[in-house]
């Protein structure tokens, strides 16, 4: 069991020393750029749309035909944990289906918090390296945060392995560069 408290104290001071090791320039402009679409699912579900940007980076290399629940196409059911869900009509209702009706249920989150924030996003891909006490790559990947350690598959840790994605917590610092609404809030649960 992980101490979700524990977990945004421990995030939120991650986020005061992060710097980022590598470029994420490129990938912040191109999500970024599709803020007016982000922001449509976000008003429908309350989750920020630049956590929704990378969600989507993530989960499917912001792909507009994969689901951000986990990458398979939206237009057929999901195979991938979540598995079942699907098909759907549009990019936006397989987003708001993965928001709102599966785990962790981003739409009920209201800590948007930068602990609170990052922690939401460490529960979408799943809280094993918190229980191994790591950083999660899917949060810190590239960023001075991070060096090793990967699941490679469900439930197979690799300590030698480095995550070559893009992690959240670098993205959103350079997507606030970029746009100054990609910010958390300064206080848990606003």
């Amino acid at each position: 069991m992980v101490d979700l408290k524990a977990l945004i104290a421990h995030n939120a001071a991650h986020w005061k020393n992060v710097i980022a090791m590598r470029d994420f320039s490129a990938v912040a402009e191109r999500l970024v750029a599709a803020k007016d679409r982000y922001q449509a699912i976000s008003n429908r579900t309350k989750v920020p749309w630049f956590i929704i940007a990378v969600i989507h980076e993530r989960e499917a290399d912001q792909d507009w035909t994969a689901n951000i629940a986990q990458g398979d196409p939206w237009n057929e059911i999901s195979t991938h944990t979540p598995d079942g869900r699907g098909p759907f009509l549009s990019f936006e209702a397989a987003a708001y289906d993965a928001l709102v009706n599966c785990a962790p249920h981003a739409g009920r989150w209201t800590d948007w918090s930068a602990g609170g924030g990052l922690t939401l996003l460490e529960q979408y891909n799943g809280l094993g390296y918190a229980k191994r006490g790591l950083p999660s790559p899917y949060i810190w990947s590239g960023t001075n945060q991070y060096h090793a350690g990967k699941y490679v598959r469900d439930g197979v840790f690799d300590p030698d392995v480095v995550d070559k994605q893009l992690g959240c917590a670098g993205l959103i610092l350079a997507m606030g560069e970029l746009d100054p609404s990609a910010s958390f809030t300064t206080q848990g649960n606003a």
